[in-house]
């Protein structure tokens, strides 16, 4: 480099750059030349000495920020394969359901032993907040809740696994019938999915404030997911016609499971527990529900 003297190397020209621009901060005079491998960075032989100690000093600094910068980079989000598999097995049995009771594949009373009663309830049927997610009335009905249901569900076993998401859904939406049923008037009446369809979008929408409430974003962003899901809710879930009671409470039920999902200890507890084995206790839930009702 002629009369310069070589004070850093890199094979980045970008590094050499940035500290011939902290050089130049202190008045010190700096070069940058390629030798065909590396990058040089070079100063006048009387400040050698002088660019030596900066850099020194520079290559510290950098060696405390880093770590800083290291936590306040949020993490990669983890995405969970065969999200689609709950989807599948959802549809599967919304319309298993359907099936029987449109073809007679079961006797004509037990359509109401599923419904959701709650006088029946509220005398020890516990079942029927189960039950009740997986009856429909009409087409049109089983229509909306297959798809809200589906994109919902996808959504939020891509955030939990598949095996938890489903789980959490179908435990948040027939805790959500039980308290509709327990709460509400004892005539009250109800069926259909779409109570899990709201809880799903709870789920998901406070699952994905409460992971990314801490890190190092605007209020706006934060806040944002929470803020989706209310809109959503209150898009798709006031319609005239609807059960609003029962949408709000399922997507109350979800917010719940999806805060405490996300909490680190529980995470790292339900990180544990093979997805398999959520997605059995899912159906499982459901299963005995059904006998119980049958055997009624």
């Amino acid at each position: 480099m002629g009369e310069y003297l070589t004070v850093y190397s890199s094979i980045a020209r970008a590094d050499c750059d940035e500290r011939a621009f902290m050089l130049s901060a202190v008045a010190i005079a700096s070069v940058v030349a390629f030798d065909g491998e590396h990058y040089l960075l070079g100063v006048a032989s009387d400040d050698a000495a002088a660019a030596g100690v900066q850099l020194d000093r520079y290559a510290s600094e950098l060696r405390a920020v880093t770590p800083l910068l290291a936590a306040a980079t949020p993490p990669p989000v983890q995405l969970h394969a065969h999200a689609w598999v709950g989807c599948l097995v959802y549809v599967l049995v919304l319309l298993g359901v359907a099936l029987a009771a449109g073809q007679g594949l079961w006797h004509v009373d037990d359509f109401n032993r599923g419904a959701l009663d709650a006088a029946l309830v509220r005398g020890g049927q516990w079942w029927r907040a189960w039950t009740a997610l997986t009856l429909h009335l009409d087409a049109g009905h089983l229509v909306a809740n297959l798809g809200g249901g589906a994109w919902f569900g996808y959504l939020a076993a891509r955030q939990l696994g598949v095996g938890t998401a489903w789980f959490l859904i179908v435990t948040g939406a027939a805790a959500a019938n039980l308290f509709d049923a327990g709460l509400g008037p004892v005539s009250y009446q109800s069926v259909g999915a779409s109570t899990a369809v709201f809880t799903a979008l709870g789920l998901m929408a406070a699952h994905s404030w409460r992971t990314g409430l801490n890190l190092p974003r605007s209020t706006a962003r934060r806040w944002a997911p929470l803020v989706a899901g209310v809109v959503l809710l209150g898009l798709l879930g006031t319609g005239e016609g609807t059960d609003i009671v029962a949408h709000v409470l399922g997507f109350a039920m979800g917010c719940v499971l999806g805060a405490l999902a996300a909490q680190r200890n529980l995470a790292r507890f339900l990180a544990r527990v093979p997805q398999w084995l959520g997605g059995v206790l899912a159906l499982g839930s459901l299963a005995v529900a059904w006998a119980c009702a049958l055997q009624g």
